[in-house]
């Protein structure tokens, strides 16, 4: 099947933070305070995703106060960091949401990533994503991780949705 046919099923799209949400880039400062740099295209791809009805979800390997406040920020209710079994995680969410993994999609950019990836019906990654990741994407974003990717991989599934140019219209009047 196709990538857009595929996009086009999701009611739920997971994305990881560390290299896909960010560059993958750890600030750490003097005091042991996390810090890492966010882009607001990225964002607003989510909030438009949240719009059209797709849920976002953040599953993630490391816990981070700096993750917590964005999540926060973005209104991401389906958050699950600092797990070891991002398939389990995204397993619980599923179930909550009365969802199967056919519904739902993830975006990673390392092998940790993989078992969630081949589980969901979508699947994205960074083109700075491990080489194995991108043999079983279904969709490997131009732009780079914390560089608008994650916006990018929004606007593939609301348009294999064809709720994309309902998204925009707002600006367009």
């Amino acid at each position: 099947m196709l990538a857009p046919a595929k996009a086009a099923r999701l009611r739920l799209m997971g994305f990881d933070v560390d290299g896909v949400l960010t560059d993958g880039t750890l600030y750490f400062g003097a005091q042991g305070d996390e810090m890492k740099a966010f882009s607001c295209v990225d964002g607003h791809g989510l909030k438009m995703l949240a719009a059209a009805g797709i849920v976002p979800a953040i599953v993630s390997g490391r816990r981070s106060a700096a993750v917590e406040r964005r999540v926060a920020e973005l209104g991401i209710e389906l958050v699950r960091l600092g797990v070891a079994d991002k398939r389990a995680a995204m397993r619980e969410l599923l179930d909550g949401a009365g969802l199967e993994f056919a519904q739902a999609g993830y975006m990673g950019d390392d092998v940790v990533d993989l078992p969630l990836m081949r589980a969901c019906g979508f699947c994205a990654t960074v083109p700075a994503g491990h080489a194995l990741l991108k043999r079983h994407a279904d969709y490997v974003a131009a732009a780079g991780g914390g560089r608008g990717a994650a916006r990018e991989v929004c606007e593939f599934i609301l348009k294999a949705q064809g709720r994309l140019d309902a998204a925009l219209a707002e600006w367009l009047q």
